[in-house]
């Protein structure tokens, strides 16, 4: 019986990611294709998730994300924002820029962090909440990236803000979450950019996921015993 009901549980899992990733809804019938199952099966759990609002059905039939979605994700985006911090501390300090955690909403992306370098005489004040379109800017362009499933590493300069330079990188693998990670600064970014937003976007990653870390004593291989084989102050949305 516990095993029925963390099935039951994946699947409407399933069903929330499916649908949230879809712009323009998914049938029943394409529900029951990707979990295999009877139409039945996903009529259940489709009610089951209507009836708490996290999915809903509009007049033709199709499942669209529902407002307790929406809800639930304004309750995480603090959490996300938390954990985040310390990385792009990290970032901004070792670039001297500001950094920034931003995340899809719509069409738009929202900036969810923004940490700003102590060491810099001047540097971008990037507001939390500053909206752009999708597609715009590097952090823009790397969620669209991110959209077209051929991520990868994103620089810009003047598109939002004349003079804004700005290098962002999408964060992936983690189902059902778009974010990119950045820095925005009014000079030119030196070369070690890209990679150090690589790395952040990277752990990033691993701080915003259930991913198990290298130090995480449940994966911590113990070291071969002897003998035992071995193997090998601008205020600009700019970016």
């Amino acid at each position: 019986m516990a095993r029925e009901t963390a099935q039951t549980l994946d699947r409407g899992l399933r069903v929330l990611e499916w649908v949230s990733q879809s712009r323009s809804g998914l049938s029943v019938t394409e529900l029951a294709e990707r979990l295999q199952v009877g139409r039945t099966v996903v009529y259940r759990l489709v009610a089951t998730l209507e009836e708490h609002g996290l999915v809903r059905r509009d007049t033709s039939g199709r499942v669209r994300i529902g407002a307790g979605s929406l809800r639930l994700a304004a309750r995480v985006r603090p959490v996300l924002a938390e954990a985040s911090l310390p990385v792009l501390r990290t970032l901004a300090e070792e670039v001297g820029a500001t950094a920034h955690l931003t995340v899809a909403e719509g069409e738009d992306c929202v900036a969810l962090a923004v940490v700003e370098p102590s060491w810099t005489d001047f540097h971008v004040a990037y507001r939390v909440g500053t909206r752009h379109p999708i597609g715009r800017g590097a952090a823009g362009r790397a969620l669209a990236s991110l959209r077209d499933k051929q991520p990868e590493l994103q620089v810009s300069e003047g598109e939002l803000q004349p003079g804004a330079h700005g290098v962002a990188a999408p964060i992936v693998g983690i189902p059902g979450f778009e974010a990119s990670v950045g820095v925005v600064a009014m000079q030119q970014l030196p070369p070690t950019t890209a990679a150090q937003v690589m790395q952040a976007a990277h752990s990033l990653r691993l701080a915003l996921s259930a991913e198990p870390r290298v130090d995480d004593p449940a994966t911590t291989r113990r070291p071969p015993r002897p003998g035992a084989g071995s193997g090998s102050g601008s205020d600009a949305p700019g970016r």
